[in-house]
C-alpha cells in the first residue's frame, strides 16, 4: 500500500506521530520560530540530548527522544539558507528530507511529520522548497516501507495552500 502524503495546518508539536521533523539550527540547542516551540514543548531533557550529539551540518540529520511531545522522536535537520539559489541549495534541503526520512525509517516510525524546512528566517522561497519536499519524499517512501503517513505541517493557511498544490502537481 501506498504511503499518504498530505498538507495539515496545525501546531506541529501537537501532532500524535511517531516522529516530528524540526527545522533546527547547527547548535541543535534551540532557536525561533518551529525550533523553539519544539524546544519549549519537550521540555528540558531535550536540550541536554541535543548537546551530547555535537551540532549537525546542513543537510543532515540527527534523531533524539520526543520527551514531553506525542511524538516518540523527533529528527533535528538543518536546512540551507537561501543564497539565491545557485548555491546547492535544492539539493541541501532534499538532503533535509532524506535524511530525516532514514532517521525515522530506523526507528520503524509509520507517521512523520515535517515542517516547511528552510522557508522562514533562512528565507527559502515556499513554493520552490515545497516542491523539493514533496518530490524528495516520494522518492524516499519507495526505500522506506515502515512508513505509511508523511504529514507536510503548515503554519499558516498560505503555506497549506502552497504545499496543497505541490501534492497535486504532476
Amino acid at each position: 500500500m501506498a504511503a499518504v502524503l498530505r498538507a495539515q495546518q496545525a501546531d506541529i508539536t501537537k501532532l500524535s506521530v511517531d516522529v516530528i521533523v524540526n527545522a533546527a539550527n547547527s547548535s541543535l540547542l534551540g532557536g525561533g520560530g518551529v525550533d523553539g516551540a519544539i524546544h519549549r514543548a519537550a521540555g528540558p531533557d531535550l536540550v541536554h540530548e541535543c548537546r551530547l550529539l555535537g551540532g549537525c551540518k546542513t543537510g543532515e540529520a540527527k534523531l533524539t527522544r520526543g520527551y514531553r511531545l506525542p511524538a516518540r522522536h523527533i529528527v533535528h535537520t538543518v536546512g540551507p539558507v537561501w543564497r539565491g539559489g545557485a548555491h546547492g541549495e535544492a539539493e541541501l534541503l532534499a538532503a533535509c528530507y532524506r535524511n530525516s526520512l532514514r532517521l525515522a525509517a530506523a526507528k520503524q516510525a509509520s507517521t512523520v511529520a515535517f515542517p516547511s524546512i528552510s522557508t522562514g528566517i533562512y528565507g527559502f522561497p515556499i513554493e520552490q522548497a515545497a516542491r523539493v519536499a514533496v518530490e524528495t519524499v516520494r522518492v524516499e517512501l519507495a526505500v522506506h516501507a515502515s512508513i505509511q503517513e508523511v504529514v507536510f505541517c503548515c503554519f499558516s493557511a498560505e503555506d497549506l495552500r502552497v504545499y496543497e498544490a505541490a501534492l497535486t502537481a504532476p
